[in-house]
């Protein structure tokens, strides 16, 4: 049987459609199913292709995001603040604290958008995640139908060949009764 034909009755016998109306991810799947290949790692999940700047604003984005980021960042706010108050001659940024606010502005105005380009990248690989997990779950759906029919079709042949032996068994005693019958 050619391959074609093979994926075209798995199709159908498992999705109930033609192999030409799956889509590119379901065909995919009987694919793998037909040839009982593994279905593997999707290679984009496999290997750290990200650019040093990638790299960079996702450490950014981790160190950002902490705890530890949160507490460092308020101890220098606090150290700030109580320096420019209680200094007196050597303050650097008197109260109301322009200098400071310019900063948290900058360091707002940075860390935005270098932590949602790494959430873009979280997300995509999220995609990437959601898309082999659904592989291999339909694929093991299909599977367990497809042992299912197997299973079914045994029993099938059981039961023909359990009819067959108690038919047989059930002439002999017959075949037997009508010998005895004859006897007496």
């Amino acid at each position: 049987m050619h391959a074609g034909d093979h994926n075209a009755e798995l199709a159908q016998a498992l999705l109930g459609v033609s192999y030409d109306q799956l889509t590119p991810v379901q065909r995919s799947v009987i694919d793998l199913i037909a040839t009982e290949q593994p279905s593997g790692l999707n290679p984009k999940l496999t290997g750290d292709d990200r650019t040093y700047w990638q790299r960079l604003a996702d450490t950014i984005a981790a160190v950002g995001g902490s705890w530890t980021f949160i507490f460092s960042f308020l101890a220098v706010l606090t150290a700030w603040v109580t320096w420019n108050v209680l200094a007196g001659n050597l303050t650097f940024d008197p109260y109301p604290f322009i200098f400071l606010n310019l900063m948290m502005s900058m360091i707002a105005a940075l860390q935005a958008p270098v932590i949602m380009m790494s959430q873009n990248r979280a997300a995509a690989r999220d995609r990437v995640n959601a898309e082999h997990d659904y592989v291999v779950n339909l694929r093991a759906e299909l599977e367990i139908m497809h042992l299912h029919d197997k299973l079914d079709a045994l029993r099938s042949e059981d039961l023909v060949k359990v009819i067959k032996a108690q038919t047989e068994t059930l002439n002999l005693l017959k075949r037997d009764m009508a010998e005895l019958k004859a006897r007496r």
